[in-house]
């Protein structure tokens, strides 16, 4: 039977990818052990979201295991030789802010995971598709060398530029500027997933996300931005604003448009290529904008702190330029728009908080 093996499988891209290649006829292995719960604490916990997955989806394999456990996931390869079409990879620790405070812990998941499970493709299944989740933050801070205007809600690159458009492309460098550990990480991962596609021939893609979100988010303090906020809205906890006035410009994309996204390249891949993938000029906004979109769709006003000083190595305005993986695959396309996108979050969450005992 055909069979993908998704790592992170219960996170937000990892349980969309799953349910999806299930529709597909798929049989679905997961490998996820809710390290997300150690990185933002129990209330970042993914479990809630595995327990989903294996009661919903009939072809649903769970293993536990850390996925730097490189005997463990050798042999999850071996009990399907010759049967995996697709890996994807979305299992990281994605917090800047995390990073630092165990910057080899973040190196080891992030990078030498990302080898350790790259070498086993290549062994074990050297005709499957490889897709690494990798971020913008590849790019370090020079995204903040561009030119910027203030607006009064949010900053924008100035109109003659070339970014204005469509947003930052692939060309941009990835040398030369700050990254943050989690960004150097990242980094060495997504070179290494291009490297195993241009020099072994796999069919390797990288996937450079903006903001990625859904119904499936298990956001926290430190990473899920959108997740968060819309947590924020419903529960009435504090939600800080960090530096740049809140002006700071994010696209944001929804998993399912990623995850469709995925499935183009499964069905006509290639070797070694990068895109950059977010909500573009499509589904953009800045925090203030965000905060008032959350305001509007719970009718509650949120409870807003500020700290002037930004995230290092943060970006003040970043949009995804998509053109590269259009013209690739010209079948793809947005289908939520940021709105519907928040729409789906509120309902999920309201139901998901309301289960808990939360009071509104």
């Amino acid at each position: 039977m055909r069979t993908v093996l998704i790592t992170g499988a219960a996170g937000l891209i990892g349980s969309e990818t799953a349910r999806h290649f299930a529709a597909k006829g798929y049989h679905v292995v997961g490998i996820d052990n809710d390290m997300r719960s150690h990185f933002f604490g129990a209330e970042a916990s993914t479990s809630w979201n595995r327990s989903m997955l294996q009661a919903e989806l009939r072809d649903y394999e769970h293993h536990s295991v850390d996925i730097r456990d490189s005997e463990a996931v050798d042999r999850i390869f071996a009990e399907h030789a010759g049967a995996i079409d697709a890996v994807i990879h979305t299992a990281a620790q994605p917090s800047h802010d995390w990073a630092s405070t165990e910057p080899l812990t973040d190196f080891s998941v992030n990078a030498l995971a990302t080898a350790l499970l790259l070498d086993t493709v290549r062994r074990r299944a050297g005709d499957a598709v490889f897709i690494f989740t990798s971020t913008n933050k590849v790019y370090g801070d020079l995204p903040n060398s561009l030119p910027l205007v203030e607006l009064e809600d949010r900053w924008e690159v100035a109109p003659d530029h070339a970014y204005y458009a469509n947003g930052i492309d692939e060309s941009m460098s990835i040398d030369q500027s700050k990254h943050s550990l989690f960004g150097a990480s990242k980094v060495a991962a997504d070179v290494l997933t291009q490297e195993y596609g241009r020099y072994f021939g796999l069919k390797t893609a990288v996937f450079r996300g903006g903001c990625l979100t859904g119904p499936s988010h298990s956001g926290a303090k430190l990473h899920g931005f959108l997740a968060y906020l819309m947590r924020c809205a419903l529960t009435g906890e504090p939600y800080t604003v960090i530096g740049y006035k809140g002006k700071q410009v994010r696209d944001n994309i929804h998993s399912s448009d990623l995850v469709n996204a995925f499935w183009e390249v499964c069905r006509a891949p290639r070797a070694g290529q990068v895109y950059n993938m977010g909500g573009g000029r499509h589904s953009c906004c800045s925090v203030r904008e965000a905060i008032a979109l959350c305001e509007d769709l719970t009718g509650n006003i949120l409870r807003c702190t500020y700290e002037d000083t930004p995230r290092s190595g943060d970006h003040t305005w970043w949009i995804s330029d998509v053109g590269k993986f259009k013209r690739h695959y010209p079948q793809w396309d947005y289908r939520y728009t940021l709105r519907e996108t928040l729409v789906e979050m509120r309902d999920a969450m309201d139901a998901r908080y309301t289960l808990k005992g939360v009071d509104r």
